[in-house]
């Protein structure tokens, strides 16, 4: 199965845009398509459809006090119906979030996408890209806040989406490669 076969979703939640610009550089890499949850919670409900049938679910969040977003969580706990019917079972995962500090308590963010993702009964895929993490390293480098699990950005909290790191989007688009990579490969062992 090549890339253009696989089905990528990447439902997120963006508060000010700079966590959209990070889902579009993630569907960008994974040839992927973009659902967005609304300032309430919601998503289409022609969404939960394309999320059926994706080979693959990448969630996504600002950090916001620690950890998804509400209107993120609020998506999450609509998912119940998708879990108790594991409609999402054995499916490709991954996630990303953006905080406006280097820190800000990502990791909490990329925690909760992974248990999410193991209550659906689903596989996750690591960022693996290894971190810029020499005197060397640039701003705009890939994988500059190092992380492992997933796709981690920052923003200034005065800066626009359009001011966002190159390095962050890059990191983001290479792991939509990898996510739709794995998920081929994962659907090709099933169709043998």
């Amino acid at each position: 199965m090549t890339q253009k076969t696989i089905t990528t979703a990447i439902v997120y939640h963006s508060g000010y845009g700079h966590t959209r610009r990070v889902a579009e550089a993630v569907a960008a890499g994974a040839a992927g398509t973009l659902i967005a949850i609304d300032p309430e919670g919601n998503i289409p409900e022609s969404a939960w459809e394309t999320l059926l049938t994706a080979d693959a679910i990448v969630f996504g969040s600002p950090t916001y006090m620690g950890g998804p977003s509400w209107q993120f969580k609020k998506f999450a706990d609509d998912s119940a119906k998708a879990w108790f019917a594991e409609k999402w079972k054995d499916k490709i995962f991954g996630g990303f979030t953006n905080s406006a500090t280097l820190n800000g308590d990502k990791l909490n963010t990329l925690q909760y996408f992974v248990l999410l993702a193991g209550q659906h009964g689903g596989i996750w895929v690591s960022l693996g890209i290894k971190p810029s993490n020499v005197k060397a390293s640039k701003r705009d480098d890939p994988n500059r806040i190092g992380s492992y699990i997933g796709p981690m950005a920052q923003s200034d909290a005065d800066a626009a989406p359009e001011e966002m790191s190159q390095g962050d989007l890059e990191t983001a688009r290479r792991y939509g490669v990898r996510i739709a990579e794995i998920a081929g490969r994962f659907a090709a062992t099933r169709a043998a």
